[in-house]
């Protein structure tokens, strides 16, 4: 290879990136998904407006109305009136979810019968709709506790215990995964304007007419963008870390590894799509494209791939996101690092995807015209 040659190629990138100030972009905007989307992602449902209706007005009836009222999950409102009018709240969007105790509550419980407590959520969004759901059963099952409904000599105790998510935070579920799609998407965008650009400006003849390989030639303009966004493998890991005190129990080395093997494919990615597109804007589109959906479908951020079935499975398999989010959340989360097999394995999975993608770059680019 022609080391001096490949120095002079990279400089030029290096100056040009300069020079336009995209190499601002290629640190402000891995920053920018990680810190809006780390913020604005949430989970977790709290503040629900919640409308009780009261028939009963008893000391248990009140207790209980009670234990929503200061839950951070709820806010409580109790009002006086029909069942009809409650409905009616929730479909002009005045509150989430409606609470109905009936008349003879206290009476039934008392007397060991059945009873049932009316509850409506606002399932406009499905997901949203059986998390307050669930907040609602878990209020009205810890309310039966107490009150001793549930009590009897046999009965099963259930000693619980989450795993490496204790606080069930948002952050330490979201953020990880936002990784991945931080990694994937912004150093494909710089690497599909490598070569593309040097179409549209009529640059591209010099490295027609130059003895130079197609090897050199795209190791000369992937080198820079290689490098540039390692940095930024450190940087979103501090975020992560000191911003959203996500924990990290694994192996930073395993980390480190795992993002550089990932980067070089999500640069192959651009830098393929680089090579078969004429201009810049069709480019980025198509990057876009390829990149962010995929990378929020099949990152685990929004829905575990494990909850996936059918051909959302099939694909979620095929894109390196899922591979290498799975090595994220370990590092972060779990600490089982290289003694998880699978983990191994998806490392694997990662470098053959690296292998391809470069090999294919290297196939389709043309040392000639059409």
């Amino acid at each position: 290879m022609k080391i001096r040659v490949i120095k002079a190629y990279i400089y030029k990138e290096l100056t040009e990136l300069v020079r336009s100030r995209f190499i601002i972009m290629v640190f402000l905007l891995p920053s920018m998904i990680l810190l809006l989307f780390g913020n604005g992602i949430r989970m977790e449902v709290s503040g629900a407006r919640t409308l009780i209706v009261d028939h009963d007005r008893s000391p248990i009836s009140y207790r209980l109305i009670s234990k929503f009222e200061h839950s951070k999950y709820f806010n409580t409102q109790i009002l006086p009136i029909s069942e009809a009018e409650a409905l009616g709240r929730i479909k002009q969007a005045r509150t989430d979810v409606v609470i109905i105790i009936p008349e003879s509550f206290e009476k039934r419980l008392l007397h060991g019968q059945t009873t049932q407590i009316g509850v409506f959520a606002d399932a406009a969004f499905p997901s949203r709709g059986i998390t307050m759901e669930t907040y609602v059963k878990g209020v009205i099952l810890d309310a039966a506790s107490e009150f001793g409904h549930n009590q009897a000599n046999g009965s099963i105790t259930i000693n619980q215990r989450t795993l490496f998510n204790q606080a069930m935070r948002d952050e330490d579920a979201i953020v990880p995964g936002l990784i991945g799609l931080v990694l994937l998407v912004a150093p494909a965008i710089l690497a599909a304007l490598l070569i593309v650009k040097e179409k549209e400006r009529g640059t591209i003849f010099n490295f027609y007419a130059s003895p130079l390989s197609k090897s050199e030639f795209l190791a000369a303009k992937l080198i820079p963008a290689f490098l540039l966004h390692s940095l930024n493998i450190f940087v979103v890991f501090l975020w992560a870390v000191y911003v959203f005190d996500v924990p990290f129990r694994g192996s930073f080395f395993l980390y480190w590894a795992a993002s550089e093997i990932y980067l070089m494919i999500s640069i192959s990615i651009g830098m393929l799509i680089s090579v078969i597109t004429r201009t810049q804007i069709v480019a980025v589109v198509f990057t876009i494209i390829i990149t962010i959906i995929p990378g929020f479908m099949y990152s685990g951020i929004i829905m575990p791939i494990s909850s996936m079935s059918g051909m959302s499975q099939i694909e979620a398999h095929i894109f390196p996101v899922m591979y290498y989010n799975h090595i994220v959340y370990d590092v972060f989360l779990i600490g089982e690092g290289l003694e998880s097999a699978k983990t191994l394995r998806y490392l694997l999975i990662l470098l053959f995807y690296a292998i391809v993608l470069l090999s294919l770059g290297r196939l389709f680019l043309r040392k000639e015209l059409k």
